[in-house]
């Protein structure tokens, strides 16, 4: 099996460790799963110590909490910048949004992999903030959706249910993308613009 893309997701954050802990969590997580993932091996992919791992974060819920945050805040900013730069009709602002969307699991594949896997062991406050942010993702693709049927550019009559299969459809790439398949990383992201429009039934660019 090819290996999945890979890049940093954190930069530096400006507090210590902090950065290379995340990195390294979300590296632990995507190779071991949550639960076979230790604090330790965290600290080791870290280059620092446990007791100092601990300082930044109290558990190993608080640390996948934290890493799924940053990943969603990255999609997240992407995805309104796409949004803004597009104009003002639905249909380049949908390209766009799913463009960036596939730019990003492709750049962040294995942060889409452990959000999608791992997710299901946060509880609490950790769960209710994750579900607050994806629900900002949600509502881009919505409030598209919403533009386009009210406009007449999108003639779907499912407009909630055809937002969500073309997130869900985007999410699904994580599972399956390999950097050296057949399709570039802009002709995948033309690809799944072009299936997101048909499936909102909208015109197709030439």
């Amino acid at each position: 099996m090819n290996a999945r893309s890979t890049a940093s997701l954190v930069s530096d954050t400006g507090r210590g460790h902090e950065a290379a802990i995340l990195n390294a969590a979300l590296e632990a997580f995507g190779a071991k799963g949550f639960h076979g993932a230790s604090m330790r091996d965290v600290a080791r992919g870290a280059g620092t110590s446990l007791s100092n791992l601990y300082n930044y974060f109290p558990s190993k819920s608080r640390l996948l909490a934290e890493v799924l945050r940053h990943a969603n805040d990255e999609l997240v900013t992407r995805l309104h910048v796409a949004v803004d730069e597009a104009g003002d009709d639905a249909v380049p602002r949908m390209r766009e949004a799913v463009r960036a969307y596939v730019r990003f699991v492709v750049d962040h594949q294995l942060a889409m992999v452990v959000s999608t896997n791992e997710v299901r062991y946060l509880d609490g406050e950790d769960r209710e903030r994750l579900v607050l942010d994806r629900d900002a993702t949600q509502a881009v693709f919505e409030d598209i959706v919403a533009q386009g049927v009210a406009s007449g550019e999108f003639r779907t009559p499912f407009p909630a249910d055809a937002a969500r299969s073309v997130l869900s459809g985007l999410a699904g790439v994580a599972a399956w993308y390999r950097p050296d398949g057949r399709l570039s990383r802009g002709q995948l992201a033309e690809q799944q613009a072009r299936y997101a429009l048909a499936l909102l039934e909208s015109p197709l660019p030439r």
